[in-house]
This record gives structure tokens, C-alpha cells and sequence, in this order.
């Protein structure tokens, strides 16, 4: 194994850790920032098939790059929701910087509580704990909509697909889980 893959699983295990953890919501971030390489970001945004017309929403956005991405490639309107008022900040920064704050709005707000009703595509890299807590959430974004999650599904639904992307970045090989609304239960994890 690389050393840039070992680093990566580690970081990916920290993630996992740190999304285990269920200290009270709304209080601080129960997930440790860790980017998702650039090369993914754009392999995500072209996975969820997302057009000017997407409402595409963050949940952990970190630095933003994942709503600036969508924004300045796709011109559609993007949100990004973290915890983590340094993130949040970056995200801001990051935001201006790209000159896409007509489009791209960065909120300070516990990922468990935002409003999806107007969201087509959601980004994920929060851990598999995360993921299942989001999935009443999810499930009432409109049919069709997309959810697109970096390395970790989502426990009891069945992915429309699963994409192997090896980033340039590290070379490490990712999975991409895609869903479309309505998401289907896996009947196997039901059992």
C-alpha cells in the first residue's frame, strides 16, 4: 500500500470515528473536515448528472469546493451547510475568491436540520452514521433528485450506482455512491 493511501484510509477512519461519536446535536461538529480531492468533486457533480437547473446542497461543504465547483461548471445555484464555524469561514472565503456569490450561499447549520425541499442534488462525505440519520431528510426531496456520497454509503439503501474514481491527487481508488429519489431500500441489510 502507497504511502498516500495509507494516509487516506487513515484519514478515512477518522472520519468514521468521528461521525460515530453522538454528542449533542446542534452543538459542535461530529465530523472532522477532511477535503475531497478536486479530481472526485468533479467526478461527483458529473456522477449526479447536475445541470443549471440543480439546486445542488453541501452537507458538510468544508471549504466549499463542492458548491463553487457546481457553480462555476454547471451555473446552477448551490448551498453549503456545516457546523464548523472555521469551514464555514474557509467556505465563505473560498466563495468570494471564485466570484460565484450569486449563486453559492454557505450557511452555519447542523446538517440534521436544513431544509431539503428545494435541493435536487446532495453531496456526502460524512460517514456511514451521518449518512443513515440523513436518510429521513433525504427522503423527502423531490423524486429524482440525486444524492451523491465520497467513500461512504448509505446504510439500507441500495445505490443506483457505485463509481471507482482514483484521484490524481493520491492515487488512491474511492468509491462514489449515486442514489436517485425515491432511494430504495436494500431488502438484504432489511433482513
Amino acid at each position: 500500500m502507497s504511502a498516500a493511501r495509507a494516509c487516506f484510509v487513515a484519514v478515512a477512519l477518522a472520519v468514521t470515528a468521528a461521525a460515530s461519536a453522538d454528542p449533542p446535536r446542534g452543538k459542535k461538529p461530529v465530523v472532522a473536515f477532511v477535503p475531497t480531492p478536486q479530481d472526485v468533486v468533479e467526478k461527483m457533480l458529473d456522477a449526479a448528472k447536475v445541470t443549471k437547473a440543480d439546486v445542488v446542497a453541501d452537507l458538510g461543504c468544508g471549504d466549499g469546493r463542492i458548491v463553487v465547483t457546481a457553480a462555476k461548471a454547471y451555473g446552477c445555484k448551490a448551498v453549503g451547510y456545516d457546523l464548523d464555524r472555521e469551514c464555514v469561514k474557509r467556505a465563505r472565503a473560498a466563495v468570494e475568491r471564485a466570484g460565484v456569490g450569486t449563486l453559492v450561499r454557505i450557511e452555519e447549520a447542523d446538517l440534521l436540520d436544513v431544509d431539503l425541499s428545494g435541493v435536487t442534488v446532495v453531496t456526502l462525505f460524512v460517514g456511514t452514521t451521518l449518512n443513515a440519520k440523513l436518510v429521513p431528510r433525504l427522503e423527502k426531496m423531490k423524486p429524482g433528485s440525486r444524492v451523491v456520497s465520497h467513500f461512504f454509503p448509505i446504510p439500507g439503501v441500495k445505490p443506483d450506482a457505485v463509481l471507482k474514481v482514483a484521484s490524481r491527487e493520491d492515487d488512491a481508488e474511492r468509491a462514489v455512491y449515486v442514489y436517485a429519489l425515491p432511494l430504495t431500500r436494500d431488502q438484504a441489510e432489511q433482513r
